[in-house]
């Protein structure tokens, strides 16, 4: 090859390298998604009380908060009416409540007014309530939300008040188990607007194992605004599947575009509940092609040879190996709730046996991180090993997750209409 040749090429892969790194890296990239799996919340909890100075009128506030919250939270498990649900000493409130999340609030010297979220303690407060605090939910749910606006369709690809929309959304009271990327790393290259579109099974047959899912869903809005700074109208749409079925459609209107946060977020809300019914009425069943078979492990096939044609050999070297192990690789969702769990998952699946390596590719301390094995055996085996040791591993639509024994798995606001 002539220099000029090989200086010609080389100069060509750096380019093409530079912009491939160009595609994926930018600041501008990456929402993380807010994990409330751990809590019960109860949202839109009005109070209005008074006191010697501000922040006695907004501790006031706060404690009715909380007692309101109950009753409301109490009402809802048991399927009564807030009024006849019992109240609980202050105290145990206390110890039960994990947070306060304030909508909305008016404060005066001697007033307080607030419209008021409560997250409760999920294992606490389930003790009080007579459940478990687990909740029988959906097979998890691979998410990429898809925005329209002034002509352009972007997913993950840009920080954009869609994708924020939805990683404040806090999932511990649905019924569906969203798998929610953040948009850093390759997520932009991967699960962008285009993918949404792609029939082939293969890809998304990838993605999902990649990401420790079992299905997609494409929860999409279309925004318009009748002029600057003025009305924004967001026309929803909730899909299922790398076909596309819609489950639900509806619009939202908001009077200016200040207000365009407060839109996505009812939008949000009403597209999980349209999903949680689909659930209900069996509608968000996994797509048989989706799933990822084992490979089928066939005993060998002994061949019976002509003793008079075949040569006669010694063969016995003390060990015995007529048969070689397949492997195979497996996905593990596992609930991290800390980083000492992580290495305590780790530890008890390299325990088992025919695992010939155990690597973590996706860590969540606090949510559900991702173990890939390379295992020989049939997950039944595996399933019986972890069990022994205080482990349990289910199959939820084709995807295994692994937790403790006994652990907890992890309408519009005002203005629109």
């Amino acid at each position: 090859m002539k220099p000029t040749s090989a200086f010609a090429l080389a100069a060509a892969l750096l380019l093409a390298g530079t912009a491939v790194l160009a595609q994926i890296e930018s600041g501008e990239r990456g929402i993380a998604p807010l994990d409330s799996s751990s809590s019960l919340e109860v949202s839109g909890v009005l109070v209005d009380t008074r006191g010697k100075s501000a922040m006695e009128a907004r501790y006031a506030g706060w404690r009715e908060a909380q007692r309101g919250g109950w009753k409301l939270l109490y009402a809802r498990m048991r399927g009564i009416s807030p009024a006849d649900a019992p109240g609980i000493p202050d105290s145990t409130l206390d110890a039960i409540v994990s947070g306060i999340i304030v909508e909305r609030e008016q404060i005066s010297p001697t007033r307080y007014i607030a419209q008021l979220g409560i997250l409760f303690d999920r294992a606490r407060a389930g003790q009080l309530l007579g459940v478990s605090g687990q909740a029988a939910r959906s097979a998890p749910m691979l998410v990429i939300p898809v925005l329209i606006s002034g002509g352009t369709v972007t997913s993950l690809e840009i920080r954009n008040e869609w994708q924020r929309a939805w990683a404040r959304f806090r999932t511990g009271n649905s019924a569906i188990d969203y798998v929610r990327p953040s948009g850093s790393g390759i997520d932009p290259l991967l699960l962008n607007a285009a993918q949404a579109n792609r029939p082939g099974r293969g890809q998304w047959r990838l993605l999902l194992d990649l990401y420790g899912a079992a299905d997609v869903i494409v929860p999409e809005v279309r925004l318009r605004r009748l002029w600057p700074g003025g009305p924004a109208i967001g026309d929803f749409t909730a899909r299922h599947g790398p076909d596309g079925e819609v489950i639900a459609r509806f619009t939202l209107q908001v009077p200016n575009s200040a207000s365009i946060p407060k839109l996505l977020d009812a939008g949000v809300a009403r597209i999980d509940a349209a999903y949680t019914r689909a659930l209900g009425a069996g509608l968000l069943a996994s797509d048989p092609s989706l799933i990822i078979e084992e490979p089928e492990i066939l005993a060998p096939i002994e061949e019976k040879a002509d003793k008079k044609d075949a040569p006669q050999a010694d063969v016995s070297d003390g060990d015995d190996r007529s048969t070689s192990a397949a492997f195979t690789a497996l996905s593990l969702q596992v609930d991290t709730p800390n980083a000492a769990s992580v290495d305590a998952a780790e530890a008890v699946i390299r325990g088992a046996g025919g695992v010939g390596s155990a690597t973590v590719t996706s860590l969540a301390v606090g949510g559900t991180s991702v173990i890939r094995i390379i295992y020989s055996g049939n997950v039944a085996a595996l399933r019986s090993f972890l069990s022994a040791r205080g482990w349990l591993l289910e199959d939820l639509g084709g995807v295994l997750r692994m937790r403790r024994a006994g652990a907890a798995l992890p309408d519009a606001d005002e203005g629109v209409r």
